[in-house]
């Protein structure tokens, strides 16, 4: 089963889309424009439209031929805080906001099959079509989960998927498991005795001291978990200092914790802590960690993953589908919805992933090859789940 012919005689239309989405990037829940563009193409298209779920989400609901059961599709929405450097004739108009992930992809490819699904209704059953805002960082998923989601749109499962650079466009990748490490974050003031910088030892160093914390943090994953289990800890903004000759009294420092177990991820927290401490109270110095849970891991479940595998072979050819993809250590908000129905989230091709074009580069540019790939997939997918009677 090659690109589905109907889609791919609207590649030109998605096309012009994701690059008007591309032009108008929107952060977490401020995507205003973006929603209401996704509505007015859901309405032409006969799709009832549902708006406000976490504050600037959009759910569209179709109904096909006949009872059947419920899927949910999703897609995010949001872009990110990035100045775009692509110097493309589409780029965007919204200083400081690019769409670097791909999302504007995302949402073009659910928009594609939303209007192939329109047109034909080859299936039994219903269809949510879910547009979900603030995916980058701010938990735009679990919002919604939140605020009623799958009472107010039931589904029996729920399917996701994210744009892949370094995949060659036509390939897919799919696993039973986690595909996607939990998300964590902690913020770090290190305090000592600010001074002259040409009189050192009357103070305090805050940043000698957050070099020795930085690099004894690193003891978690060498030390601390199994080596065959992953975790990263990563320190990823330090602020200090005003002048040339001031010791500073104090040094912040921020970063991000990955993982896939709960017990590591549960071990984490304390053990940055202990360190912290043990390592400030050498020098003298004192620490304050706020450390926070965010994301969990995007855990796909295992009939829905060797569906999705199915529908992507008969897509792209057994031989372009890979079936055991390392999972990744970035963190998916797609992991609340998954945490609540089965599912599965797939990892779909989109070419390059040279210098200047992975994801949240100010260089990134969507692959719009890709687009009748994924909207393909997405209404095959549809049409396999909810079988037409008869």
């Amino acid at each position: 089963m090659p690109i589905n012919n109907r889609i791919a005689e609207f590649h030109e239309e998605m096309t012009a889309w994701r690059r008007e989405l591309h032009r108008h990037p929107e952060t977490a829940y401020e995507e205003h424009w973006t929603s209401a563009f996704i509505a007015e193409k859901l309405e032409s298209f006969g799709i009832e439209v549902h708006r406000g779920l976490a504050g600037t989400g959009v759910v569209g609901t179709l109904k096909g031929n006949g009872e059947g059961g419920a899927i949910g599709l999703r897609a995010d929405i949001d872009a990110l805080d990035i100045t775009e450097q692509t110097g493309l004739d589409y780029a965007s108009e919204n200083p400081g906001k690019m769409h670097a992930c791909g999302h504007d992809g995302h949402t073009t490819m659910l928009l594609g099959a939303a209007k192939y699904l329109a047109e034909t209704r080859n299936f039994s059953g219903t269809v949510q079509f879910i547009f979900q805002p603030a995916e980058e960082n701010e938990g735009g998923g679990k919002r919604m989960v939140e605020e009623g989601l799958f009472e107010k749109f039931p589904v029996d499962s729920v399917w996701g998927m994210h744009n892949w650079p370094g995949m060659p466009v036509g390939t897919v990748a799919v696993c039973a498991g986690a595909m996607m490490a939990a998300y964590d974050m902690f913020e770090l003031d290190i305090k000592g005795v600010g001074g002259h910088g040409a009189m050192p030892h009357l103070g305090i160093d805050p940043i000698l001291v957050s070099a020795q914390v930085v690099t004894a943090l690193q003891s978690i994953a060498s030390r601390n978990v199994d080596p065959m289990d992953a975790v990263v800890v990563s320190v990823t903004k330090i602020h200090g200092g005003d002048a040339y000759n001031v010791i500073p009294g104090m040094v912040q420092l921020a970063g991000t914790t990955r993982s896939f177990r709960p017990e590591v991820r549960d071990m984490i927290e304390p053990r940055m802590k202990q360190i912290i401490d043990g390592v400030c109270a050498g020098f003298g110095a004192t620490a304050e960690l706020r450390y926070e849970k965010r994301y969990p891991p995007t855990v796909n479940s295992e009939a829905e993953s060797e569906m999705a595998a199915n529908v992507a072979e008969r897509l792209v050819g057994g031989e372009k589908v890979v079936r055991d993809p390392t999972p990744s250590m970035g963190g998916e908000d797609f992991a609340f919805m998954l945490e609540k129905k089965p599912g599965c989230y797939i990892w779909m091709g989109n070419g390059g992933g040279g210098e200047g074009k992975m994801l949240h580069n100010a260089g990134y540019d969507f692959n719009d090859e890709a687009l009748p790939w994924g909207a393909s997939y997405w209404s095959q997918l549809v049409e396999d789940r909810l079988l037409r009677a008869g």
